[in-house]
């Protein structure tokens, strides 16, 4: 099952340590990634379960093929080389395939992507989805009509009106020169509210590491993977008098499918897939809800999952080297991702979890934490923090709707606390998350680089921080009323653990 930062996912972010950024600050130029041909392999002399990994390089031409040589006498096969990165995925079934590659001269960083051996592909199941009912439509339908220029689901979208979007479209909606990458599950773009906004030339799956741009490829495999289809309909679905609106109703939107086929699972070589196409294809934002599996935390201890958060860091990297914002959910976990220690009991979560206490300067989740990605948190209609939010002083940039189905309920015709949105094959749903809340943030930066197409991603970071509502910590946060804090805010009016710098405001980024 893909992790996801959906309502039913648990997923935590630490704040990104000089150190991270010092020892994985690789800037790679900004030409082309594209990988290059795989070369011949040889037989290795160990057997064992068929295993993916990323081998981690120098950016020179002579490094990378001396390293090719070495990976094909330590019998793996390479999959795709993104030589402007220095980034080799390779497949092996040889047990000592990293420790040898390690001991590689112009290697870097070398590990597995994942516990569980490479599988055939099958299906993938994510449960059940809170649809609005035919029923439940007519009466929002009814109540949307009272509401001037609204869509015909619009009375049900709180979080539009609580960061100004429906006003802002009435002023800019958005340029056809901007695009959000949603980086997740796939999007359903025959979704009559994502049609008009679809980019297909900016879209591909990236399952395995090598983006397949054939038509359909960035689809959900099954209706069931419903997480990006959702999540772009938050960004960019269309005015167009059907269903529901979008935050940035006038940008494009495009689907970049990071699931593998068989687990669900979003591996760190189809992740790093997704930030490459993404920056060559002149994508200006990438969303990205959800972690990199199968590794809560990435300790930079274990060499396997430092070898993960050097690959993905300069993919993003690269992307924002070439222009692309990257935006990313919090979790959902609750935890204040500030503190000394973090209990994970999640990872690896395909195969066999284990418990352990991470320490959070040394450990990191990826993408949210890399440097330079936005990390969001989600409020509910009350403007508080969700109650499954993840937050911490200096680790949240910014806040934004992602709903709140226990304690913030809205006065809407479905009085329902969550996100409504679109789903696969024409439908629409309801859900909750940090999931939800960074394609907020998402299409909020897209206004901006509406109204000042020339800013750099740092840029859009600043513009994001200084149109934010401020919002300061709470006395107290005890929302099961149980007289026990539920979390603790630390930090002042303008930057704090639970709003970062503030909720993005989706009018004052066209004004």
């Amino acid at each position: 099952m893909a992790h996801l930062r959906s309502s039913r996912r648990l997923a935590l972010a630490v704040p990104v340590a000089l150190s991270l950024t010092a020892s994985l600050g690789f800037l790679p130029g900004v030409a082309s990634a594209a990988p290059l041909a795989a070369p011949a392999t040889a037989t290795a002399t160990a057997e064992g379960p068929n295993l993916s990994y990323v081998v981690n390089t120098r950016t020179d031409r002579r490094t990378i093929a001396s390293v090719e040589r070495a990976i094909a006498a330590a019998g793996g096969k390479v999959v795709v080389t993104y030589d402007r990165i220095g980034v080799i995925v390779v497949h092996s079934t040889n047990p000592e395939f990293g420790a040898t590659m390690r001991a590689v001269r112009g290697v870097q960083s070398a590990g597995l992507t994942r516990t569980a051996p490479l599988a055939p592909a099958g299906t993938t199941d994510e449960g059940a989805v809170d649809f609005l009912t035919d029923a439940e439509a007519a009466k929002v339908k009814a109540a949307s009509a009272d509401i001037p220029d609204a869509e015909p689901l619009e009375a049900d979208q709180w979080d539009l009106r609580s960061i100004g979007a429906d006003k802002a479209a009435k002023i800019n909606d958005g340029s056809r020169r901007v695009t959000v990458a949603v980086i997740d599950t796939g999007v359903d773009d025959t979704h009559p509210d994502l049609a008009p906004n679809f980019s297909k030339s900016q879209s591909a799956n990236c399952d395995g590491g090598v983006a397949d741009t054939s038509e359909g490829a960035w689809r959900p495999y099954t209706v069931d993977d419903y997480h990006g289809t959702h999540v772009a309909g938050e960004i960019a679905a269309a005015r167009n008098g059907i269903g529901v609106a979008g935050v940035a109703p006038g940008v494009k939107v495009s689907a970049i499918n990071v699931t593998d086929r068989k687990s669900g699972l979003f591996y760190a070589e189809s992740v790093v897939c997704a930030f490459v196409f993404a920056a060559d294809h002149g994508v200006e934002i990438t969303n990205n809800s959800y972690y990199v599996d199968p590794w809560l935390y990435n300790c930079m201890e274990d060499p396997d999952q430092k070898a993960i958060v050097d690959a993905v860091n300069r993919a993003q990297l690269y992307a924002q080297k070439k222009g692309t914002l990257n935006l990313a959910s919090a979790g959902n976990s609750n935890h204040d991702l500030a503190s000394d220690a973090i209990a994970d009991a999640t990872s690896p979560n395909d195969t066999t979890p284990v418990e352990r206490t991470i320490d959070p300067s040394e450990c990191f989740d990826v993408p949210t934490q890399l440097p330079g990605v936005v990390t969001v948190s989600a409020t509910g209609v009350k403007n508080e923090k969700s109650y499954y939010s993840t937050y911490g002083n200096g680790v949240v940039d910014i806040a934004a709707p992602g709903g709140d189905r226990r304690y913030q309920l809205p006065d809407t015709p479905s009085k329902d606390g969550r996100i409504l949105s679109t789903m696969p094959e024409g439908k629409y749903g309801f859900l909750q998350g940090t999931s939800m809340a960074a394609p907020h943030a998402s299409a909020v930066a897209a206004l901006l680089k509406s109204t000042h197409p020339w800013a750099s991603p740092k840029q859009l970071q600043w513009l994001m921080k200084a149109q934010a509502d401020k919002q300061a910590c709470p006395t107290t946060y005890d929302q099961n009323g149980d007289g026990t804090p539920d979390a603790v805010c630390e930090g002042g009016p303008r930057a704090n653990g639970f709003y970062g710098h503030g909720i993005v405001n989706a009018l004052k980024a066209v004004k």
